[in-house]
């Protein structure tokens, strides 16, 4: 029984030295010296403020992208026992001692120290020789950028990784489906594509191009598997078919077969990437909970939702807006800034600068600042009380009201006089009695925009309402321009018809809210002064906002500003500008933004002579002359579908895209238009050197030509590593280009 302990335990592995190599030198390259230089480098004076957010759990809106990537970087500090407390305030301040610059950094060098193991398994997965995938991954080693960006907490090695994780895993997973579909390996590298094509997406945008490459090569792919008749075995389909594919298909089984492969790929490539998605927003907003200065651009709900901030001011506040309410009312627009509906006792001016006339009436802005004058009391037209009665009566949708200013007293109003700014839309005022025959045209109907049905509540915070007046049809709307000086630049409310159409100009909701106790003006004067004290936080779902904080990702849009290192898209090609990421404050030390100059130019010659290649090809086969083997031919085909659609999908946007573009931009295309260099180097020598003396000459010059970029590679290692420190002289040897901008002190 126990004859099996005569012969010892054998563990065998498989060990691709290549590899092994390959991952520890760029181990090397990417973690040597990571703490140098110990100050703030190019961008991460930009993502270090939101990794001391998150350590603060501060929340905050960054308009570049979903919060995946911040989150890792901000994942290095926690790792480094980084509280959060630097000031990045400029680019070249010194870190401070509780600072963990090398596990800030980490993260994003561990990536780019793994794209080269994974560019080497790819062109393997693609059919290329070893020698090939090895002369691949050398040459994402030695490039210079992408060291360079893999060494601080910046996201563009981040992206690469995931990329190049996404398209590794689907061409392990289509080289597994001719021979063992539905397997547990099968599985696995199906689902690692969805996963990593979500996690790249969620680092930045640019990540969709590549998931929607992947998405048509998969579409393609699974096209033509619709016409095969000879359907394999489907292995462990049965786990999901109740007709597994067997022998001779019937035309059942084979639809069932083709069916689970089809829902195998909706689950893995749209269902969990869409999941993952939605699970990046949920962690970003369960650590964000406090308020912060970003959270004024979102919406009354959700800033009440923060801890502190609006929360403070609207707990403990009524739900439901009644008869008698004292409430401010907030424009949803929240462009160009957030303002309540506000009044003052100033009036119009009799006539403008432009000799139009006014109505003289009291004034009616919109104020970008809390204050007593925002406060307005939701009266009945039937009724003179201006208290909440017992038990309240609620507003509900369609419902008749009188907006009374809190202050004034002075009921809110508009009539067919032209507003001082927009002389096309109606004036908006305080009603005062002139005895001028103009008589008061105060009524406004209450139009929930967001209810589920027509008896909806007007509640606090939750409804965004339109206020239509009873008379004209006009709708209360900021029209967003700064009143002159007698306006004190307070933004122009109006009365806009409603045929013009819905904005978000035209809607309102209540922030803070009290249910009115005082009928005496005097009293109510004390009350409206007093602070307020409802938990909204519980009404909004994490669905409501994540759409909200989409939505602002999506259209919010910094004040573009010309940099003094941007550039455009055609210039990333031939690489005619650099970025200065640090310079030393005393000696010559610095570090720039340079690809290496022979691999990019090789790079260009690739892709050229790739689509030259093709063109000839397809047009040969056209005629019947099949210059390759049938295979070669595939191999081709395919290789050209990652790289150079890899290439195409990363950089063709950027000429769409009305953005500062930064030479970094380039990196994800550049990486794939790299890879096609040992695919076209390999095929040149496999079918266009016939003989064996042009093979050994081809074979030479490659040595020397990769000789060659090891050279440049070393020539630029001062300023991609930040030293040694150079001379004046050595820095302008490395001057190459009269559109780089290196960086050289005044002696």
């Amino acid at each position: 029984m126990l004859g099996f302990l005569k012969n010892p335990v054998v563990v065998t592995a498989e060990i691709n030295v290549n590899l092994v190599a390959l991952t520890v030198m760029g181990l090397i390259s990417r973690l040597w010296g990571l703490s140098y230089p110990r100050a703030v480098v190019f961008d991460e004076v930009y993502y270090g403020q939101f990794v001391s957010l998150y350590m603060k759990r501060i929340f905050f809106v960054d308009d570049s992208g979903p919060p995946f990537g911040h989150m890792l970087l901000a994942l290095g500090g926690y790792l480094g026992g980084f509280d959060g407390n630097f000031l990045w305030n400029r680019i070249g301040a010194e870190y401070s001692m509780n600072v963990p610059v090398w596990s800030l950094r980490l993260l994003p060098a561990l990536a780019g120290a793994l794209c080269i193991p994974l560019a080497y398994q790819i062109l393997v997965e693609l059919q290329f020789s070893h020698c090939a995938a090895l002369g691949g991954a050398l040459l994402i080693l030695l490039e210079n950028s992408l060291i360079t960006q893999s060494r601080f907490m910046l996201l563009e090695s981040i992206l690469i990784f995931f990329i190049l994780l996404a398209v590794l895993s689907y061409l392990k997973f289509y080289n597994l489906q001719r021979h063992s579909s539905f397997s547990a390996s099968w599985w696995v590298w199906l689902l690692l594509t969805g996963v990593a094509c979500s996690c790249a997406v969620g680092v930045k945008y640019m990540g969709l191009f590549t998931y929607m490459l992947l998405l048509a090569i998969a579409g393609l792919h699974f096209w033509h598997m619709l016409g095969n008749q000879n359907l394999s075995n489907v292995g462990g389909g049965w786990l999901f078919c109740s007709y597994p594919c067997l022998g001779d298909l019937s035309l059942k089984t084979c639809s069932v077969s083709l069916l689970c492969h089809f829902l195998a790929r909706g689950l893995a490539l749209i269902i969990i990437p869409v999941a993952m998605y939605l699970s990046f927003f949920y962690v970003h907003l369960t650590l964000l909970y406090r308020s912060g200065p970003h959270d004024q651009i979102m919406t009354s709900a959700f800033q009440a939702s923060l801890e502190g901030g609006l929360a403070r001011i609207t707990q403990g506040q009524p739900l439901e807006v009644a008869y008698g309410s004292q409430i401010t009312l907030r424009n949803v627009l929240g462009k160009p800034m957030q303002c309540w509906l506000h009044s003052h006792t100033n009036t119009y001016p009799i006539r403008y600068e432009n000799g139009r006339g006014s109505s003289h009436q009291q004034q009616v802005t919109c104020y970008p600042f809390k204050d007593v004058n925002n406060w307005w009391i939701v009266k009945d037209p039937g009724m003179q009380q201006l208290v909440v009665s017992n038990p309240p009566r609620p507003v509900r949708h369609g419902h008749i009201v009188q907006l009374v200013h809190g202050i004034t007293t002075r009921y809110l109003n508009t009539h067919d006089v032209a507003a001082p700014l927009s002389p096309h839309s109606q004036e908006v005022s305080c009603y005062i009695d002139y005895n001028v025959s103009m008589p008061a045209q105060n009524l406004w109907r209450v139009e929930i925009v967001n209810r589920e049905s027509d008896t909806d509540v007007w509640k606090t915070i939750l409804s965004e309402v339109r206020f239509v007046h009873v008379n004209t049809s006009a709708v209360l709307k900021l029209s967003g321009a700064s009143l002159p000086e007698w306006g004190y630049r307070q933004l122009e409310v109006v009365g806009e018809k409603l045929s013009k159409g819905y904005h978000q100009s035209m809607v309102w909701n209540v922030e803070e809210h009290r249910y009115g106790k005082s009928q005496e003006q005097k009293e109510r004067e004390v009350e409206l002064h007093s602070p307020t004290q409802m938990d909204i936080s519980k009404n909004l779902s994490f669905m409501a906002k994540f759409t909200e904080l989409q939505w602002k990702i999506l259209t919010l849009k910094n004040e573009d500003t010309e940099h003094k290192y941007s550039s455009s898209a055609l210039d990333w090609i031939t690489m005619d500008t650099n970025i200065a990421y640090w310079l030393h404050p005393t000696s010559g030390a610095q570090i720039h933004l340079l690809g290496n100059v022979l691999t990019w130019a090789s790079a260009n010659v690739a892709a050229v002579i790739y689509v030259c290649l093709s063109l000839w090809y397809l047009v040969r086969r056209r005629r019947k002359i099949y210059d390759i083997p049938e295979d070669a031919w595939q191999l081709w085909v395919s290789a050209g579908e990652i790289c150079v659609g890899g290439w195409a999908v990363n950089y063709l946007p950027f000429f769409l895209m009305e953005k500062t573009l930064f030479l970094y931009h380039y990196l994800p295309a550049l990486t794939f238009q790299i890879l096609l260099i040992p695919i076209v180097l390999q095929h040149l020598s496999d079918y266009l050197c016939r003989s064996l003396l042009s093979k050994t000459m081809f074979r030479a010059l490659i040595v020397a030509w990769f000789s060659s970029v090891y050279l440049v590679y070393c020539t630029f290692s001062p300023v991609t590593y930040g030293e040694p420190s150079l001379s004046v002289a050595e820095l302008k040897d490395l001057r190459w280009k009269d559109s780089w901008n290196i960086l050289i002190r005044k002696q």
